[in-house]
């Protein structure tokens, strides 16, 4: 192994331990061999050997597993273990927000059959009790490699329980997903923050509405504004509200990035809009429809109970086969 390598892993707080084990067996081996060059006894030469085959054993096993690490710490790097998932209503009012409502309970029913933890993060409700917005953290092995193609414009055909002559309504809720990374590059300045505090809403005991925990983080620059209102200090609401503000400035300078070599994104979430749309739930046909990857299915109700696995595996080969082509 090269020393350039083996610094490599010693910099890695999760291969450290392993880099310092393979650094004093190979001093062991060291040893070993200058002993073994100092004894005229054959049969002490072939016990040198032996030991420095097993230390080699040893060394290739240490190796083998430093190098899957790093491999596991890279693919989680490109697909993060921990996303931020936002629901907004777009066009269509007060069934708008129930959609968007509806549509955060999918996400969350599915997360929970992935055994994966889900935590809300901020939430604005309306009247008819669905979301003018909302944001949940979700922590789980794969999951934004599972809900990384669910950002965009979600449109629902369907009879709202208002409607008094039965006319079908169309409404749009926004989703959209950002990945939480734990390295990054962006270095925020502390001027470029403007930062308001105030009372938490709901559940949550007394201390959550007497005490101003709620946080608000604007950066200024780009005008992106974060809210964390769910945690019980002012404190952990204000580093998930920075945690959630690089996230946002991260997928910000990724679509720019992006802009340079695409006309148009494909995942883009738009304004809310009605033509601006990559799924469509059209109750009344028991149809959900993908846009983007031209495929239906009539299961409205045990797809709004968490059954996602079939669409999102659909959608993750439909762009698979897209890149390929590139």
């Amino acid at each position: 192994m090269e020393l350039e390598q083996l610094e490599q892993y010693k910099n890695n707080q999760k291969t450290r331990f392993f880099a310092e084990q393979y650094e004093l067996l190979l001093r062991k081996k060291d040893e070993v061999l200058k002993m073994s060059e100092s004894e005229d006894d054959s049969e002490m030469k072939e016990m040198a050997l032996e030991e420095t085959n097993e230390i080699d054993v040893q060394l290739d096993a240490m190796k083998k597993q430093m190098d899957e690490i790093l491999e596991e710490e890279k693919k989680e790097e490109e697909f993060p273990n921990e996303i931020i998932l936002e629901v907004r209503a777009g066009a269509g009012g007060d069934e708008a927000s129930i959609f968007a409502y509806q549509l955060a309970e999918m996400y969350q029913k599915y997360a929970e059959k992935q055994g994966w933890q889900v935590s809300k993060v901020s939430e604005s409700t309306s009247d008819a009790g669905g979301y003018k917005e909302a944001s949940f953290e979700i922590h789980g092995k794969g999951v934004y490699k599972a809900f990384r193609f669910e950002t965009g414009v979600h449109r629902v055909q369907r009879i709202p329980a208002t409607e008094k002559q039965g006319r079908i309504h169309t409404s749009t809720a926004s989703v959209a997903v950002l990945p939480l990374r734990k390295k990054t590059t962006l270095v925020v300045k502390d001027d470029e923050l403007e930062i308001e505090f105030s009372r938490s809403g709901g559940a949550g005991g007394q201390n959550v509405n007497k005490v101003e925990t709620a946080v608000r983080i604007i950066h200024i620059p780009t005008g992106i504004d974060v809210r964390s209102t769910a945690q019980r200090s002012q404190q952990k609401n204000r580093e998930r509200a920075m945690s959630i503000l690089l996230a946002k400035l991260e997928e910000k300078k990724r679509e720019e990035e992006e802009a340079k070599y695409a006309a148009e994104r494909k995942d883009q979430v738009g304004t809310g809009s009605r033509s601006e749309k990559i799924r469509t739930y059209n109750y009344p046909q028991n149809r959900i429809t993908d846009h983007r990857a031209g495929k239906s299915w009539h299961t409205i109700e045990t797809t709004m109970a968490g059954d996602l696995d079939d669409i999102l595996t659909t959608v993750e080969e439909f762009f698979d086969k897209d890149k390929s082509k590139e």
